[in-house]
């Protein structure tokens, strides 16, 4: 098929689209948009972004076209010769995965708005731009004279791309791999920096896996005006949407570019090339589910921190800083009780990446993140740090990706017993298949490479002694969140009650100063609960909740250990 694309008006955020086939033989055509997007696994039905679809022949005549599902479509009797789907879409999402136009650019995520007919899957597919013609064109895939051209469909899927004016752009090369780095926005870029740090953390990801599945790749930034992050990955490329772009190079927001450039980096190889058989194929029309979210999210966010400790980018603070992070989010979400990392993998088709109920769910990201850690701790324990979990991820790629077949979560066990019968298996049944807490086994591992879990209760006492978090909200102080069990709880105090004074006194400020006047034990709250006005009691009791949980290195580490640290993250103790 060939798409032409324009923004004929940019402020209106609509970009229109005539999609032309060639039908060969007389019949029903089927067109399909896809309902979500690889890299996001929950469904977008990106169609309610559509409108105005009409179709015409040949000669421009209109062609009768009948919509049989939220994003599918048929035309019965086709004429013979070129049929052309003319619509429009929504283009007003500037993030990481979606599409955006304005009068300086036009953003657009293939996946979202081209409506494809699933017959010509293995067939060719361009796009041809009506842009401005002294504008540049990014994109993973090859784009000459403002027309990219894909040699399939899911390649095309997969093929974000900018078009602007003005767009920064240096390359790099490692191991005759070439790298682009596109940036659009307002921003003033050491590319010196950039295009060290980049070329550091590419390598220490090629000296790990000796192969690239592409012979170029593109990092396609989007720099906005406001805080942001996010990141996406594709086979050729990957989109990253940060803010505030004039900031790129202060160290948070430079230290966030440098951590999800690494992150998508890596899933080039985990999940683009390497992918679970659940959805070795993409189905663009449904659910394509599977219980292995905590391989292809989790170990690419632990490989993405891990390779730019290896790569010199972080000291031993910052890399812990990272897995700290995910660290105190598997210590603070009690959704681990009522489902396992592998159960939530499966539901992310269900409420996607949002909260949702409380306590539900756990998070691929966070929990994939420490799992791969503890694995690749037991591993080196037990072989004296002669293997890792790099050769189980190689291993892997090598027995499936480059077979072009997919894996089962069998497969990721019976590798990681070959290279470790101690402990793996308790990780991947307790920790994957299980429901519960699992800092107990994490400690026991971290030892080996002289480090341990420092625990200490919450500087806020309303959390430590009680049990509940809050947020500023409308300029008042609503609760987030009530652990349950908690003496909160069995108060009676709710999510999105509406904190209004403490042990007597109006809360305008500072909730912990109040909860310090607490006497015996005893705090009350008064709440407006549905609007409704009610007082409480909080009564302590002997735990503490929401306990400050961190990972650090002991001082008085042995030398064994030492040398495991530094084997471990390339850094020397």
């Amino acid at each position: 098929m060939i798409y032409r694309i324009s923004s004929p008006v940019p402020s209106s955020r609509y970009i229109a689209v005539h999609a032309e086939s060639t039908v060969e033989s007389s019949g029903t055509v089927h067109f399909q948009l896809s309902s979500w997007r690889p890299g996001r696994y929950e469904m977008g039905h990106f169609a309610k972004n559509l409108r105005g679809m009409r179709a015409s022949d040949e000669q421009g005549n209109p062609v009768h076209i009948y919509k049989t599902g939220a994003s599918s479509w048929r035309v019965d009797n086709a004429p013979l010769g070129k049929l052309t789907l003319h619509y429009e879409y929504y283009a007003a999402q500037p993030d990481a995965g979606a599409c955006w136009t304005d009068d300086s650019l036009l953003y657009v995520n293939p996946v979202h708005c081209l409506v494809f007919d699933p017959l010509q899957r293995h067939a060719q597919h361009c796009i041809e731009l009506d842009i401005p013609s002294d504008w540049q064109v990014a994109c993973g895939i090859p784009a000459e004279k403002h027309r990219i051209e894909a040699q399939n469909l899911d390649t095309l899927l997969d093929s974000p791309f900018f078009a602007a004016k003005a767009l920064h752009h240096r390359t790099y090369s490692v191991n005759d791999y070439v790298f682009h780095i596109w940036m659009y926005g307002q921003v003033q870029p050491d590319w010196e920096r950039i295009l060290t740090d980049f070329q550091e953390f590419t390598r220490v990801q090629l000296d790990m896996m000796q192969y690239f599945p592409v012979p170029e790749y593109h990092f396609l930034l989007l720099l906005l005006p406001y805080r942001f992050y996010h990141g996406v990955e594709h086979t050729h490329s990957t989109v990253l949407a940060l803010g505030p772009g004039y900031q790129l190079m202060h160290p948070a927001l430079y230290t966030d570019l440098m951590g999800v450039a690494s992150h998508e980096l890596f899933h080039v190889w985990n999940v683009k090339t390497l992918r679970p058989a659940d959805f070795l194929m993409y189905e663009y029309g449904r659910e394509n589910y599977s219980r292995l979210g905590w391989v292809y999210e989790g170990f690419t966010t632990y490989y993405g921190d891990l390779f730019l400790a290896r790569s010199g980018f972080f000291q031993a603070s910052g890399f812990f800083a990272e897995i700290n992070e995910r660290l105190q989010r598997h210590a603070d979400n009690h959704g681990k009780y009522f489902a396992s990392v592998a159960e939530s993998s499966f539901d992310t088709w269900l409420d996607g990446y949002v909260p949702g109920t409380p306590w539900r769910k756990t998070s691929i990201y966070d929990e994939g993140c420490l799992i791969a850690l503890m694995l690749d701790l037991y591993i080196r324990r037990a072989s004296r740090s002669r293997h890792s979990l790099d050769d189980l991820f190689t291993r892997l790629y090598a027995d499936f990706a480059l077979r072009h077949v997919g894996y089962h979560e069998q497969d990721i066990r019976q590798l990681a017993i070959s290279f470790s019968d101690e402990g793996v298996q308790e990780v991947l049944d307790t920790c994957v298949n299980g429901r519960s807490d699992y800092l107990p086994l994490l400690e026991e591992v971290l030892a080996t490479v002289g480090c341990c879990l420092q625990v200490q209760p919450s500087a806020l006492l309303h959390e430590s002694m009680f049990g509940f978090r809050t947020v500023s909200e409308g300029g008042g102080l609503k609760v987030q969140s009530v652990l349950p069990g908690s003496p909160a709880e069995r108060a009676g105090l709710s999510k999105d009650d509406e904190i209004v004074a403490c042990n007597g006194w109006k809360v305008e400020g500072n909730l912990n100063d109040l909860v310090r006047q607490s006497v015996e034990g005893e705090s009350s709250l008064t709440v407006f609960e549905q609007r409704k006005l009610r007082t409480i009691v909080m009564k302590r009791d002997a735990r503490t909740y929401f306990d400050s949980v961190r990972i650090q290195q002991l001082e008085g580490a042995d030398v064994e250990a030492r040398k495991a640290f530094t084997a471990w993250t390339g850094l020397e103790w």
